[in-house]
């Protein structure tokens, strides 16, 4: 600290006599409680069918009636194709998810929230004690609040010789 004081006595003393020295100093403090969010995603219709020692006439997805709706399953015919030999079989369907009729968003604000097959929510903060302030010395207090918060404060001088 000494020699910052002492360096900063040199720039001075070279300085000319006529040298303007401004000084500015700035505090301010930022208080932030995180708002509640909810991430919703769709998820498309899928399917898919393997086997050995299977015949298939394969079914497969049906497309939508309409935009909002899901695919549905087509079922397919299978047959066992040596009698009384090994076989396998495996047919998947997921159906995907339509579009709810009450997902129009006014003002914003979407009024409930979908139930689509990935669905992701943050819950808000909570203020609780948090605080800040700045006294007429620029001196700054900060106080933690609860969940989801934070609290900056900053205090900013600056010298400029010319």
């Amino acid at each position: 600290m000494k020699k910052a004081i002492l360096a900063f006595g040199m720039i001075l003393m070279a300085a000319p006599a006529n040298a303007d020295i401004i000084s500015k100093h700035s505090s301010s403090i930022q208080l932030t409680v995180d708002a509640a969010a909810s991430q919703a995603t769709r998820l498309g219709s899928s399917y898919s069918v393997s086997g050995s020692n299977v015949s298939a006439t394969l079914g497969g997805l049906t497309a939508p009636a309409s935009a909002t709706a899901a695919a549905t399953m087509n079922s397919g015919t299978y047959t066992q194709t040596t009698a009384g030999s090994a076989f396998s079989f495996t047919e998947t369907f997921n159906q995907g998810d339509a579009i709810p009729s009450n997902t129009t968003i006014t003002s914003g604000v979407a009024p409930s929230l979908p139930a689509f097959g990935s669905v992701t929510t943050t819950a808000g903060g909570v203020a609780g004690s948090l605080a800040g302030s700045i006294d007429s010395a620029g001196a700054l207090s900060v106080t933690a609040g609860g969940a989801g918060t934070s609290a900056t404060g900053q205090f900013v001088a600056e010298i400029t010789v010319k």
